[in-house]
């Protein structure tokens, strides 16, 4: 059979310092030189997936922004994007301007590129967010000195509704859209702590679960071995034929996990791939 393996970054393949070690690096490397199908799955954007995995010789497509997209590292191209309908970009837009709610707005240019958008004032937070990711080739952001842009006129090529606001903000627009049939939106705590929720509202066809099973045939895959620690990880654990879960995992992860291995800090996802591989 042939087997491929895909792991999230932050908390799972990454260490504590948010980096591939180089211990990890060789293991992986070794792997692939053999023949093992590596990729990952995670929701960052090519814009730092590129430098993170820089030294990993992948050869295969790379699984970003939650499913949203899949993203081929050596042609800079996008192997497959899941958008949002027009009829819900122009409803959630209504709803956050509504209710108040600021977003970042990820849309997909002819030009393979990602141009980001901004609905709502500005936070400090969100400046800081942005300023960090304006010198990259893999982004382009469309926001004024107020914080607030217009949307593309073409709005069947959205990806992302991205917000992170206090989390009484976030809560009461999710609430309005959680059950939604058109649409998948995310709510989760992350680096920011309890009083700052995330959410990313993606298309109903985006996620992890079904990017990863449309990579599988991509590359003619007919077994799953997923490694994740977080819950924004449970729909490619669910669809794997070996769910693996890092030591450092939440609960509900280890919960649904087949196995549960050493910590994101100790190359345990690495390691436990070379061990498979080898072992054939």
């Amino acid at each position: 059979m042939s087997t491929l393996f895909v792991s999230d970054l932050d908390g799972t393949l990454l260490g504590a310092d948010r980096m591939v070690s180089s211990e990890s690096v060789r293991l992986l490397n070794e792997s692939i030189s053999e023949g093992a199908l590596f990729s990952v799955a995670t929701a960052r954007t090519p814009a730092t997936v590129g430098p993170l995995l820089k030294d990993v010789d992948c050869r295969l497509p790379l699984i970003v922004m939650t499913g949203a997209a899949i993203w081929d590292r050596t042609g800079n191209r996008y192997a497959h994007a899941s958008f949002h309908r027009e009829s819900t970009v122009r409803r959630l837009v209504s709803l956050y301007r509504r209710h108040g709610l600021s977003a970042f707005v990820y849309a997909l240019g002819q030009d393979n590129v990602i141009h980001i958008y901004h609905i709502g004032e500005m936070s400090p937070l969100e400046r800081a967010f942005m300023e960090e990711r304006l010198a990259t080739p893999y982004k382009r952001f469309h926001i004024g000195g107020d914080g607030i842009s217009e949307l593309p006129e073409d709005l069947d090529r959205i990806l992302l509704f991205y917000s992170m606001r206090p989390t009484d903000e976030v809560r009461r627009v999710y609430e309005d859209i959680k059950d939604s049939d058109d649409l998948r939106a995310v709510f989760y705590h992350d680096m920011y702590g309890e009083e700052i929720a995330l959410m990313e509202v993606f298309g109903p066809e985006a996620s992890k679960a079904n990017a990863v099973r449309i990579l599988a045939r991509m590359v003619g895959a007919d077994r799953i071995v997923a490694y994740g620690d977080n819950i924004n990880d449970l729909p490619i654990l669910k669809a794997a034929d070996d769910a693996v879960a890092v030591e450092n995992g939440v609960d509900e992860v280890k919960e649904i996990a087949d196995r549960i291995i050493g910590s994101n800090s100790s190359d345990s996802v690495a390691k436990d791939i070379k061990s498979q591989v080898f072992k054939n």
